[in-house]
């Protein structure tokens, strides 16, 4: 099992490249993965929000914690995102990820479900008891409709060894200070919203889960590399420069400016899956103007 000293820093969460017929597109994925270590990034995670993970099915995100593992080569931690609101369907491809070869899990609220408190240990309990791999919660409240109370993440890093940390995308920066004073300041608490990258590792935080790692995978990695040298000047200077881009990846739904703009850059093909729609070309030419800030 990997030293979970090495679940910290820069955990980018990679988009999930589709090609021009909406396949997944794994030589533009491959490519991601090696920009992003060659950048700097200190761990890769697949099938978070940004993955576009509800719009995949069981089988193709299987394949993706396949190929992450083969692309990745050992060079970085990679946690992988299994949870979904089916407990079964967790449990299948926890399973699976950890077949493969991934350092961590990723495992989100169950959304529209709207568990309680009760619920949510027994859930978490029960994926947490069924892998030997650490277990990251992923907190993100304004997509599942439910927020996990310190408490709850007490009960459950108490009877599960295994859960040893947190990705708050949560506004409710109260709820960052009372999960480490609760939990324990060891717990990895690790930033699931941008503009709060830079706060939550001046409370104790282990690092960020940012979008913007996609694109500025060099500077978001800064951001922890300065703070972990002591550098707080030069990590709150880079936080202030990352705000304009950090508002614009989020002007709608992530990661549909996020694929804008790796489309713009030549990254991907910026293909997204139906409900979720491209940019529009007024907000795409808005996009650029920021990025020239960039030099992107």
């Amino acid at each position: 099992m990997i030293d979970i000293g090495k679940l910290k820093g820069s955990i980018v969460p990679l988009v999930t490249p589709f090609d021009s017929s909406g396949a997944f597109d794994e030589p533009a994925f491959r490519k991601l993965v090696d920009w992003q270590i060659e950048s700097g990034s200190h761990g890769i995670s697949v099938e978070g929000t940004t993955g576009e993970p509800s719009a995949l099915s069981l089988e193709e995100r299987e394949r993706i914690y396949d190929v992450t593992v083969s692309a990745v080569k050992g060079r970085v931690p990679i946690v992988a995102g299994t949870g979904t609101n089916n407990l079964e369907e967790t449990l299948r491809l926890t399973k699976r990820a950890g077949n493969s070869g991934v350092d961590a899990v990723l495992v989100i609220v169950p959304y529209y479900n709207r568990p309680s408190q009760e619920g949510l240990y027994d859930y978490f309990s029960r994926v947490a008891s069924s892998t030997p791999l650490p277990l990251i919660i992923y907190n993100i409240p304004g997509r599942t409709a439910t927020n996990m109370e310190p408490t709850t993440m007490k009960r459950l890093r108490d009877k599960c060894k295994n859960v040893v940390g947190v990705k708050e995308a949560n506004k409710d920066f109260d709820q960052v200070s009372k999960v480490l004073s609760i939990v324990g300041r060891d717990f990895l608490v690790y930033s699931g919203i941008e503009l709060l990258c830079f706060p939550m590792l001046a409370v104790g935080g282990a690092g960020h889960v940012s979008a913007t790692a996609n694109l500025l995978p060099r500077e978001v990695a800064d951001l922890y590399n300065f703070v972990a040298a002591g550098k707080w000047k030069e990590a709150q200077d880079l936080h202030f420069k990352l705000l304009p881009i950090n508002e614009a990846l989020f002007w709608e739904t992530n990661p549909v400016p996020l694929k804008a703009a790796l489309g713009i850059v030549g990254k991907i093909n910026p293909t997204l899956r139906s409900p979720l729609v491209p940019l529009s070309e007024e907000k795409k030419q808005r996009l650029k103007e920021v990025m020239k800030g960039y030099n992107l």
